[in-house]
Parts: structure tokens; C-alpha cells; sequence
């Protein structure tokens, strides 16, 4: 099995959009990351999340300490509202906790939870692991119509 990358339960589409608005606006599209910090007036704590979600989702491209936006980042950043969530609808599909969820289509948390720890998937496995799942389904899974919530459970939708 191919090990694939996992969101980030502490990164909100808010602050990917903030992140690429100001390497876009700020600085020119690539910074060292102590300057960004710096410039978002965030701890590096803070930051590294959504740094982390968006470079997995191939928005950026991190080398060197460098961070530098890419051609995915720069068509989001000016991507009206629809065409935003299509492409991160699109993004998310092959990582995790999707490509598990796509795969059962329709599920509960606690079914998801389990079978991604039977896939080796260990981040959600812990006390917060059900809440940190359902932040990550409302804020990417059902903002980018990829899912939607029926109840307690979460129907794939496209």
C-alpha cells in the first residue's frame, strides 16, 4: 500500500487562503518561511499546519526553508468562490482521510475511524480522533461538496 499524505486537523481553508493571498500579494509568490511567520503575525506552531495541508494538496512547494506558491495555488488564489471549492474537491481525493472515505461512500465517523486505523492510518487514533475527523470532513469534505452530511453519516456526493 502506498502511504498517502493526511490532512492537517488544525488546517482551515481560512488560512490556506491566507497563506496564498499573502505569498501571492506580499511576496511575490516565494519567501522563507520565518518571513511569512513573521508577516502573519502567527507562531510557527500555528503556521506549519496549514503550510504542511497546502504543500500535501500541491498548492505550494516547500525547499530550502523556502516556500513558493505553484501554479495550483496561484488558479485557487484567483478562483472565484465555486471554482475554489471545485479545486479543492479535486485535491483532496487522494489523500487521506478521503480517498478511505471515497472508497466507502457512505459511513458513520466511527466506521471511517476504524477502517482507516486498519489501513495503518494512526493519526486518528486517539481520544480527539473522532472530532479532529469531523473538523476536517465539515471544513474540506462537505465545503468542497465532495460529501455531504446526512444525519450521522456522510454520503460522497461527486
Amino acid at each position: 500500500m502506498i502511504m498517502k499524505g493526511v490532512i492537517d486537523p488544525d488546517s482551515r481553508i481560512a488560512d490556506l487562503v491566507g497563506l496564498l493571498y499573502t505569498l501571492t500579494n506580499i511576496f511575490n509568490g516565494k519567501t522563507d518561511l520565518y518571513m511569512l511567520e513573521k508577516e502573519m503575525e502567527v507562531d510557527v506552531d500555528d503556521l506549519m499546519p496549514i503550510v504542511y495541508t497546502a504543500s500535501l494538496l500541491n498548492f505550494v512547494k516547500l525547499e530550502n526553508g523556502d516556500i513558493s506558491i505553484t501554479e495550483k495555488g496561484t488558479e485557487f488564489i484567483r478562483s472565484g468562490i465555486k471554482k475554489r471549492k471545485e479545486i479543492i474537491r479535486d485535491s483532496i481525493r487522494d489523500v487521506e482521510p478521503f480517498y478511505t472515505a471515497i472508497e466507502m461512500k457512505r459511513f458513520k465517523l466511527e466506521d471511517l475511524q476504524k477502517e482507516l486505523i486498519r489501513n495503518g492510518i494512526q493519526r486518528f487514533n486517539s481520544p480527539s480522533g473522532l472530532h479532529e475527523l469531523e473538523v476536517i470532513f465539515i471544513e474540506w469534505g462537505v465545503y468542497s461538496g465532495l460529501f455531504k452530511k446526512h444525519g450521522e453519516e456522510y454520503v460522497l456526493v461527486a
